[in-house]
């Protein structure tokens, strides 16, 4: 496993992280608390040390699997969480935006995550208004020097929005979380550029284009009706699988699995600190893992 300085925050975190929106029950299954210390612990054996997750990946449900699953092994990992949004219902949610509000989800992602500190707490793809913000950003701000929040970051929900990126740096977020994947390249255009030159760590979501980029698909697939895939629009999703077959024809070297192939390709990029993919089992942590060997 190789590792990066993720931007300005002096922490050395693997290229290959774990992302934990199906945790929350949204992808089509659910999770018993066994099933994901298998798949943590088995990540912390191949060198990953670096957890992204959410306070509405279910009502903080992957943030209390995770803290049961670590229990005892706090200071092997880095962890990053977010605030904004509230779970009610499958892909239900309502948006806290005060101060006060954020105040309390900061309370319940500690108590969840069974930990006194966050190490990088995250915008989680706020319009522009409400990312603007002062009162936010003070509390923000305040919790950082009472050291329950180590860093701040953003995850910016359209990938292209540079109003958010581009204030990275005045207003001390060290962390840019942004979908980039070989089938979603727009962040190259400006957002990635602009975190290079502030000196913001970039973290690549949804690497494997919410698995389109595993191989494993093909046009016409179905998905069921409590994946949030199943929402997505079947044309486009179509379109892009026939985008799949002909980067596996002309891009991917013989014998080279094509997950691990879309993870070191979003790596090769310089701006990009890791990848977050998701995993649903102990043999799909093993082989995004092995990604983090492969250099494009």
């Amino acid at each position: 496993m190789r590792f990066r300085v993720l931007g300005s925050t002096g922490l050395r975190i693997s290229v290959v992280g774990v992302g934990t929106w199906q945790l929350g029950g949204e992808w089509g299954k659910d999770f018993s608390p066994q099933e994901v210390a298998g798949m943590l612990g088995e990540a912390k054996n191949l060198g990953i040390n670096f957890i992204d997750t959410a306070e509405c990946y279910g009502d903080h449900v992957s943030e209390r699997l995770i803290g049961e699953a670590i229990a005892g092994q706090r200071q092997d990992w880095i962890i990053a969480t977010k605030f904004g949004h509230k779970f009610h219902s499958h892909m239900n949610r309502s948006e806290p935006r005060s101060a006060a509000e954020i105040a309390i989800q900061l309370d319940d992602s500690l108590r969840a995550l069974r930990t006194d500190y966050i190490d990088i707490y995250q915008y989680h793809s706020w319009g522009d208004s409400q990312f603007d913000d002062p009162q936010v950003l003070a509390y923000l701000k305040t919790e950082q020097k009472r050291g329950r929040i180590r860093h701040i970051g953003v995850s910016i929900s359209k990938n292209t929005n540079m109003h958010q990126t581009g204030q990275c740096a005045a207003r001390g977020i060290e962390l840019l979380q942004v979908i980039y994947n070989r089938l979603d390249r727009a962040p190259e255009r400006e957002v990635l550029p602009s975190a290079q030159a502030q000196n913001v760590g970039v973290l690549a979501r949804v690497p494997l284009a919410s698995g389109l980029l595993s191989g494993k698909y093909k046009p016409g697939v179905q998905f069921a009706a409590n994946d949030v895939r199943s929402d997505h629009d079947p044309a486009m999703r179509d379109a892009r699988l026939r985008e799949v077959q002909d980067i596996a024809r002309d891009e991917i070297p013989a014998g080279m699995d094509m997950s691990q192939w879309a993870l070191a390709w979003c790596l090769k990029h310089p701006a990009v600190t890791a990848v977050i993919p998701g995993c649903k089992t102990v043999e799909q942590v093993r082989a995004n893992a092995l990604a983090g060997d492969i250099i494009l």
